[in-house]
């Protein structure tokens, strides 16, 4: 019984963002919510005053019939995220995207680690966390996960990730064993919300001073140096 107290006490939550963390899709999101918009309403819109980098899926789905006058019911925001996921399956081949820097080795390194547990925190919902990190064979380091189906807001996304992980490990993970990966400041805020050490990298929309001025515990240009990367968070 010490040794499993002792094991469990060294693990490590790592919870993933994954659009311009993990990887970037060639834009794939942001067209599949311009198709949907043209199909259903008609027009092109460029979507410049729908903030999306770091918003879950369907806040973004909220805002944009909020935009058109469409009641964001839970059914009209399934309906045009169901819409979405079609769009998206079929732009994600089409479109020129890639593994973020050093992440591939960096997953590589920690998945045989029994001590280090890879999770997702992501503002998509699963099916289309699914769909993009299958696409770029990322998808099966991934224990569990954190998604927009579990709630729009993206503050509130660290408690489904703990309750997710308590189940699958049988152990509750103090706060300071857990952290947050993203590239915007909405991550940062979101791992701070539940007392996460946030690890924020400059590899998205958000530069690194924005970023720096949300605090994070640590704040990397990319992961590329990944052994660097690796001692200075204790991975």
């Amino acid at each position: 019984m010490t040794q499993n107290n002792a094991d469990h006490s060294n693990k490590r939550l790592l919870l993933w963002d994954i659009d311009a963390t993990l990887i970037i899709t060639g834009g794939a999101g942001d067209k599949a919510l311009k198709r949907v918009v043209e199909e259903r309403y008609g027009v092109r819109d460029d979507l410049h005053d729908i903030e999306i980098a770091g918003r879950t899926d369907s806040g973004i789905a909220h805002s944009i019939l909020r935009k058109y006058a469409i009641e964001p019911t839970p059914e009209n925001v399934a309906d045009f995220l169901d819409d979405y996921i079609v769009h998206l399956e079929m732009l994600l081949p089409k479109t020129q995207g890639r593994v973020m820097p050093g992440v591939k080795e960096i997953l590589d390194r920690l998945r045989p680690k029994e001590d280090r547990v890879l999770a997702l925190l992501t503002g998509n919902l699963r099916r289309g966390a699914k769909l993009k990190l299958q696409h770029y064979g990322l998808w099966n380091y991934f224990e569990f996960g954190a998604f927009a189906d579990d709630h729009p807001d993206r503050n509130e996304l660290g408690a489904f990730a703990r309750a997710r992980a308590r189940e699958k490990h049988s152990h509750d993970f103090d706060v300071a064993r857990i952290d947050v990966i993203g590239d915007t400041g909405h991550d940062t805020a979101c791992g701070k919300i539940f007392g996460a050490r946030t690890i924020a990298v400059a590899t998205g929309s958000w530069a690194a001073e924005q970023l720096a001025a949300c605090e994070p515990d640590f704040l990397f240009p990319d992961l590329s140096q990944v052994d660097d990367v690796m001692r200075q968070l204790d991975w």
